[in-house]
């Protein structure tokens, strides 16, 4: 009888603390995302901001790096759950060598990216960087990819030069320890309505980056076998913040103008000029055949991934219906 007692206690006090406890606990997602202060790898804090991933129940931690090989390898070690802005062929690369990294979403299809030099500098066209030097972020990133197609398509003979992020790159150019430097909107839009840096060549100059995904939205193998849940709810997160972004909510110029510390007009026109909506599209890898044939002629990989290992890599939640 008292063994009842007790049971039927223990019963009723599980039943209150049920009743008590949080709906729904957030999960901490850890990520690393380049380039802080690009509209593309702004997602993820507007919609932080917005109480969006709130809403899917996730908390995120955000670190911004420099490029793509700083934002993959916290993810391959496993102490960042996801990567964001990873360079595709960086990916492609890493994965070809066996380390734990698979795509789960396309970041950028396109790029806003453009290339520069000091308005006193002689170079004027890509054809001019011979014998130059031109930046690139880090190692494994997009834009080392389009410098060396840059190369490869014009045969130059300009030299790559991993310069870090568009502020470091900018002071690079203007101290003369790089030639040419590059950055994404709306990084050097003042210096060129200012006529500090003349436009040299952009991203969409070289074949790799028309109509293909440039970068991507990478996990952990083990990691999103693990918590694919929070991670498919991240995704559809993520989604939602784009259609926020995208729409006529006023608010988030105003938080997107306050993060990158630019007035509000400015940051409508990186959005309506330099980001249209499918840019930033997760939910297909776009150009991958050509993609393979770029990473072995750019000697990313030995030989393209097969039809099996593609499959094995790329590993998209579904939209939801």
């Amino acid at each position: 009888m008292i063994q009842a007692r007790h049971l039927a206690l223990a019963c009723a006090t599980a039943a209150l603390l049920a009743a008590t406890a949080p709906a729904s606990a957030q999960d901490l997602l850890k990520l690393t995302i380049g380039q802080r202060g690009n509209w593309d790898t702004a997602i993820a804090h507007l919609g932080d901001k917005a109480g969006i991933f709130k809403k899917h129940r996730l908390e995120l931690e955000l670190l911004y790096t420099s490029g793509s090989g700083e934002t993959l390898q916290p993810v391959i070690a496993s102490s960042a759950d996801i990567g964001i802005a990873v360079g595709t062929l960086g990916a492609v690369a890493a994965f070809g060598k066996g380390a734990p990294v698979r795509i789960i979403g396309a970041e950028a299809t396109g790029a806003a990216d453009y290339w520069y030099a000091k308005s006193s500098s002689p170079i004027k066209t890509l054809q001019d960087t011979n014998g130059r030097t031109i930046a690139f972020s880090t190692q494994g990133s997009s834009t080392q990819s389009i410098v060396r197609a840059f190369i490869d398509e014009f045969k130059l003979t300009a030299k790559p030069v991993a310069t870090g992020n568009p502020s470091a790159t900018l002071t690079a150019v203007m101290t003369d320890q790089v030639d040419v430097g590059w950055a994404s909107p709306p990084f050097g839009l003042k210096e060129q309505e200012e006529g500090k840096i003349r436009v040299i060549a952009r991203a969409s100059d070289a074949a790799l980056v028309r109509g293909q995904t440039i970068r991507v939205i990478v996990a952990n193998a083990d990691g999103l076998a693990k918590r694919k849940d929070a991670i498919t709810r991240f995704l559809d997160a993520y989604r939602e913040t784009i259609d926020y972004m995208y729409s006529d909510n006023p608010q988030v110029i105003k938080d997107y103008a306050e993060f990158v510390k630019v007035p509000e007009a400015m940051a409508k026109r990186v959005r309506d000029e330099y980001f249209p909506k499918g840019l930033v599209d997760p939910d297909q890898i776009h150009g991958q055949a050509s993609l393979m044939q770029e990473a072995v002629n750019l000697k990313f990989i030995d030989k393209p991934l097969t039809a099996q290992q593609l499959a094995e890599l790329i590993q998209i939640p579904p939209r939801k219906k």
